[in-house]
């Protein structure tokens, strides 16, 4: 009886008719057909399969294809293209790479050990891998600098000007981004909700998961108890925010663990806020000694006025960062906040300016980072 089943779903699956975006499969083996569907399901997609090489509009369109190694002599006469992997669950031995070059195949890929390897692929055609979000993070070089105000005021002006945008709160001990945005009572996931993720988190089902406040997603903490959501976990889930596209806006904690190293290797760009004062600045040069360990490219912000004798250029030139431009301390921004307004909606605001400017530098050139 289970047999007479699986050969009803074969069959089934043998007259669908395949969509674009769908991987194809093509193989006779029944074990290595299961490990295909099951990695295909992991990476999120619903697969078409064949045994025998399908008609020419079927192959062409697939997403990629899945060639098993006991189909390999009959798809010999297919037409070339790209997305071809030769696949199969032992040991290469020599006619495999033959038949792959007769394929035209792209790789040669054993199971299990590149099982990983195939979902990622699997799941970047499913996602459609076009360009990555342009990645910010925002570092407070001291307490109190309001690298959180204007981590949010970033995401909210990346919103208005139309881009698909992620705010991520990476400091577990800073009350929630969510409560400064005026929705800790949004549905949606928070972080202790991915602690248990492993391997790849599909990025459009992050996005939707997420509870949207002001137009844009937002990845907080709960008030629960603190929950630890490991460096593994949080690399999964700041990549798939990233394989989204757009932008993504991460809130930085001033201690750099294993988990928040393993964000700053995915920004392109950290904004180190510095308000104007001395000891403010000392503290803030201790901080990017940190981060620039781990970070590509780390640029000053200077907030307020700047401490007697010194310009903002000066305070950048002390933190041997280049600087990404000043921010006006904002008159009643404090009160509005906590009556509910979230920063950077004043659209002529000092904080909305800089936040406008920065993203017309960064995303007019299409090539991530502003001069």
């Amino acid at each position: 009886m289970a047999g007479s089943k699986s050969c009803e779903a074969s069959e089934a699956r043998e007259r669908a008719l395949p969509g674009e975006g769908r991987p194809l499969i093509v193989t006779e083996d029944p074990a290595l057909l299961d490990d295909l569907l099951r990695l295909c399901a992991a990476a999120g997609a619903e697969a078409h399969v064949r045994q025998t090489v399908p008609e020419q509009t079927a192959w062409e369109r697939a997403a990629l294809v899945l060639v098993g190694d006991d189909a390999a002599r009959r798809v010999r006469g297919a037409p070339r293209r790209d997305g071809v992997f030769l696949v199969g669950r032992e040991p290469a031995e020599p006619p495999v790479w033959q038949w792959a070059v007769e394929i035209g195949a792209e790789q040669v890929l054993r199971l299990p050990e590149a099982e990983g390897q195939l979902v990622d692929r699997i799941a970047d055609v499913v996602e459609g891998a076009g360009r990555p979000a342009l990645t910010v993070g925002v570092i407070g070089g001291s307490g109190g600098a309001g690298a959180s105000t204007l981590a949010c005021a970033l995401a909210l002006r990346a919103a208005r000007a139309g881009q698909r945008t992620i705010l991520v709160d990476g400091d577990p001990l800073g009350g929630g981004l969510d409560v400064l945005l005026g929705g800790e009572g949004a549905e949606g996931l928070r972080w202790p909700d991915f602690a248990r993720s492993r391997g790849r988190v599909a990025a459009g089902a992050l996005a939707e998961s997420l509870p949207e406040l002001h137009a844009l997603r937002v990845l907080s903490w709960d008030r629960g108890d603190r929950v630890v959501v490991p460096p593994a976990a949080t690399r999964s889930v700041v990549a798939a925010a990233r394989r989204r596209g757009g932008v993504v806006v991460v809130d930085l904690p001033r201690r750099v663990d294993e988990a928040v190293a393993e964000v700053l290797a995915q920004l392109d760009l950290v904004l180190l806020v510095v308000p104007g004062e001395l000891r403010s600045v000392a503290a803030a040069a201790r901080v990017a000694a940190g981060v620039r360990i781990a970070a590509r490219d780390v640029r000053a912000v200077v907030r307020g006025r700047c401490p007697a004798g010194l310009d903002a250029e000066a305070v950048a030139g002390l933190l041997r960062v280049p600087l990404a431009g000043e921010v006006p301390l904002e008159v009643g921004l404090p009160g509005r906040v906590a009556e509910g307004e979230p920063p950077g909606a004043q659209a002529r605001g000092p904080l909305a300016a800089f936040c406008d400017g920065f993203w017309q530098r960064a995303l007019a050139s299409g090539q991530g980072v502003p001069a």
